[in-house]
């Protein structure tokens, strides 16, 4: 089959290699390069540079709406597009170009968390399971009929990355399951998604890394296992803004004001919250690194262990 790939970021990945496999990937569509670093120096995406290392020519349009754009995908004659988190809204005059339509491999069991986060905000939501689906594309936003889907369980202490690492995995097996499916002739039958259920993962938004005490202790512990490694959580803490890297919530009862440091020791800090308290187990200074509550505590001698 001939292959066209669009993603951009390092989860879109594991899927480039698995389409790229034992299928002709002619053409990866990437997102331009953009600036990053403290040089804001141009840069391509992981998605480019996995790209370059195989071989495989790659296309940067802006964006896909003009005829230029169309013309130059049907030019390849792509039997399938396979999109991964690329990042630009597909017209339905591009949908329509490949044989096979476009395949969308999106990190949830749709209809929950369709959009652009699902999966921080299913860590947000305190979900117990998470999955990828194989999603025929249509014109609306991740509402396409599901070919294939792979649940998986979220662990208790799981972080956004250390999620979004399982998940893309399974997310190129699952396309490489639904590609060897249609190589053999056997095209994954499309099943609608339920009316039922449906939620939307809004876009990350760097104010939300900012907790607000007030806050039950177990929505707060959902933020930061979320936010880590972005837009990490953080807080005033002991006077000090502190970013936080790992907490856990403890159902204690108190008649402190939220935000009040109601115990330290070397296990964790713990915090008062709307409900119950929010215990801080490794935390960011600014201008520092990651470091353990003990060693917080061996720097603030101020702060009385208990």
């Amino acid at each position: 089959m001939r292959l066209v790939f669009a993603g951009t970021p390092e989860f879109a990945v594991p899927s480039l290699l698995a389409a790229a496999g034992r299928q002709e990937v002619v053409a990866v569509y990437t997102q331009p390069d953009r600036p990053a670093g403290r040089g804001r120096a141009l840069t391509p995406s992981p998605v480019k540079r996995a790209a370059i290392e195989r071989g495989i020519p790659v296309l940067q349009p802006e964006s896909l709406r003009s005829q230029l754009a169309r013309d130059a995908l049907a030019a390849l004659q792509p039997d399938l597009l396979v999109v991964v988190a690329y990042g630009l809204i597909l017209p339905p005059k591009i949908l329509a170009i490949p044989k096979f339509g476009c395949w969308n491999v999106h990190a949830s069991l749709l209809p929950r968390w369709r959009g652009a986060a699902p999966v921080q905000r299913a860590i947000e939501a305190g979900d117990t399971q998470a999955g990828v689906c194989l999603m025929q594309m249509e014109a609306g936003l991740d509402t396409g009929p599901v070919l294939l889907s792979q649940p998986l369980d979220i662990f208790a202490d799981e972080t956004g990355g250390q999620l979004h690492d399982r998940l893309a995995a399974l997310g190129a097996q699952v396309l490489a399951d639904g590609l060897g499916l249609l190589r053999a002739g056997m095209r994954p039958v499309p099943r609608p998604q339920p009316v039922d259920g449906v939620t939307y993962a809004h876009k990350l938004d760097k104010a939300e890394a900012k907790l607000d005490w007030s806050q039950p202790a177990t929505t707060l512990a959902n933020k930061v296992r979320a936010f880590n490694p972005w837009p990490m959580a953080e807080a005033m803490v002991a006077g000090e803004r502190l970013r936080i890297h790992a907490a856990s919530a403890l159902a204690l009862g108190h008649a402190a004001t939220p935000g009040t440091l109601l115990c330290v020791g070397r296990d964790g800090l713990d915090v008062a919250c709307g409900q119950g308290a929010l215990r801080i187990r490794t935390l960011q200074r600014e201008g520092g690194k990651a470091i353990t509550a003990a060693d917080f505590l061996n720097a603030r001698r101020d702060l009385q262990a208990s």
